[in-house]
């Protein structure tokens, strides 16, 4: 046996039809017996049963009717079926007088009571299918109005977004629309406008929520559901079409959002998405002009690549400037921060891709230069060498600086070294890079075999010998021997190694590698 719901309306749409609005109707001559605290309770559609068990044939949502033909008058019996009902999620329940019952029984009217379930009275000359009219006709009706508002919406923040102000014209219209507030973020979580203005702190203070959702590929979406009554509720929404974000989309409501009201957020992601996506096309044909002024500055050209660079930057960053070069992941994120960093500060900058590289011409001192070396410190798989600082005009001969100052942060695993830190500091702790490691193994292996099966320690001897810059009598007293015996064991170093310890050269290996082993 199976059973027939009496409206057309999709179960899974939520509407706002509700019990309160259907008894509110003077022709249906409903009453409320029971559960009037619970009208506000929407109701997805209308279902008639005379089964004692209804459940199987249930989704949650409806409004249940009956005449009770099954049901009877114990009082265990018609509670244990309100029971069942409430468990199931009814929305309410309906009965009809005038047949089963010529008035609701009081067993009935307690269960309802007790579990809070609306229980309406519906008199005879009222038909089921008349509840059931009233209800399709309300649900067609809040569909067809859900349909519109949603179109009028799309129009309106479609005309926003291709308007002056674009985005921002865009996301004011959509908290108008939502009666609450909205904000857009840009890759690197910084708010770019909020609306109403006010709502510029609330956005800002949900930076860590953004951080999160920035872990997750694009496009994802987080709701956030405050406990406390005076706080809203709000929905996160990353932008980007190809699992990286370029930009987040935060909205604020007094209460959850409705399906109208999804419908318009999705719109507005969608028109936002589309916005950014286009201006990342527009931003690599900018990345391919700007690599190619950058190769103008580095070959010297400077002032060709002044000409070029004042109509599409601005300018040119002028007087004392650095070159930044970075290697490793996120270069996109680094090159936002740069990007953001000079439209706060109003500094000009040269941003340019090179290869798997991002190569940055900045003011020395600057915000540019002080927020990047800032931000490398916090990627754990990101490497900047930093120039001295120069003028433009010998900016290809600071590229060579900062490309070996990325050289040693990479090896020595900083995440930003200056070049003036190269020249002042030490060459030793380079020799850790493995590759040394290996040159150091293989070259002293000759003399390490030999100490472990003859008379004399020629590795010790060596390092000895290299320390007192070759005098023989200050390293034979360093080692307790004659001289003539450092002499005979130097003439074995020279054999083993096939070298000769007159080359300046062959000296410098040795005690590199003698220090590579840490026993220089």
């Amino acid at each position: 046996m199976t059973e027939q719901s009496a409206t057309s309306a999709a179960p899974a749409t939520p509407t706002a039809v509700t019990l309160a609005s259907l008894v509110a109707i003077p022709g249906l001559h409903l009453s409320v017996l029971a559960g009037g605290g619970q009208l506000g309770r929407p109701v997805r559609w209308v279902h008639t049963s005379e089964l004692d068990d209804p459940v199987p044939f249930l989704e949650g949502g409806e409004l249940l009717l009956t005449t009770g033909l099954k049901l009877g008058r114990g009082k265990e019996k018609l509670r244990r079926y309100v029971h069942r009902l409430a468990d199931a999620g009814v929305a309410g329940l309906g009965i009809g007088v005038g047949l089963s019952y010529q008035e609701v029984p009081v067993a009935l009217v307690e269960a309802a009571a007790e579990r809070e379930l609306p229980l309406l009275e519906v008199p005879q000359p009222t038909p089921f299918i008349a509840i059931s009219k009233a209800v399709t006709a309300a649900l067609a009706a809040e569909q067809y109005q859900a349909v519109t508002t949603s179109f009028e919406a799309q129009e309106e923040l479609t005309r926003a977004a291709l308007g002056k102000d674009g985005t921002a014209a865009l996301v004011r219209r959509l908290a108008a629309r939502l009666g609450g507030w909205a904000a857009l973020y840009d890759a690197s979580g910084t708010v770019l406008v909020a609306a109403p203005d006010w709502a510029a702190r609330r956005a800002r203070a949900l930076r860590p929520e953004v951080e999160r959702l920035r872990s997750r590929p694009a496009p994802s979406s987080a709701a956030l559901q405050n406990e406390q009554k005076d706080q809203d509720y709000v929905v996160l929404q990353s932008l980007g079409a190809d699992r990286r974000a370029r930009g987040f989309l935060a909205v604020g409501t007094e209460d959850r959002l409705t399906p109208t009201e999804r419908y318009v957020l999705n719109a507005a992601v969608a028109l936002l998405t589309l916005t950014l996506e286009r201006s990342r096309d527009l931003r690599r044909s900018a990345e391919r002009m700007r690599t190619a002024l950058l190769r103008l500055v580095l070959a010297g050209e400077i002032g060709t690549a002044r000409e070029v660079a004042e109509p599409l930057l601005g300018g040119l960053p002028e007087g004392p400037v650095r070159v930044l070069l970075a290697e490793g992941e996120p270069l996109d994120f680094l090159g936002d921060v740069a990007e953001q960093s000079a439209t706060r500060s109003g500094e000009p900058v040269l941003l340019a891709p090179e290869g798997d590289r991002l190569v940055l011409l900045v003011m020395d001192g600057g915000s540019v230069h002080t927020d990047c070396v800032t931000a490398a410190q916090d990627l754990d798989s990101l490497f900047v060498g930093i120039s001295a600082p120069t003028t433009p005009e010998a900016a290809g001969a600071a590229y060579a600086q900062a490309e070996r100052a990325l050289a040693v942060a990479v090896r020595s695993g900083r995440r930003s070294v200056d070049h003036d830190e190269v020249g002042t500091g030490s060459l030793l702790p380079l020799l850790a890079d493995e590759a040394v490691l290996a040159f150091a193994d293989a070259l002293l292996r000759p003399l390490r075999e030999h100490d472990l099966t003859a008379r004399g320690d020629l590795e010790a001897s060596l390092q000895a010998w290299l320390s007192r810059h070759g005098q023989w009598d200050a390293a034979a007293a360093d080692l307790g021997v004659h001289r003539h015996t450092l002499r005979y064991r130097m003439r074995r170093v020279e054999e083993l190694l096939g070298r000769s310890l007159d080359d300046t050269d062959v000296r410098m290996e040795l005690w590199l590698a003698l220090r590579a082993r840490g026993e220089g």
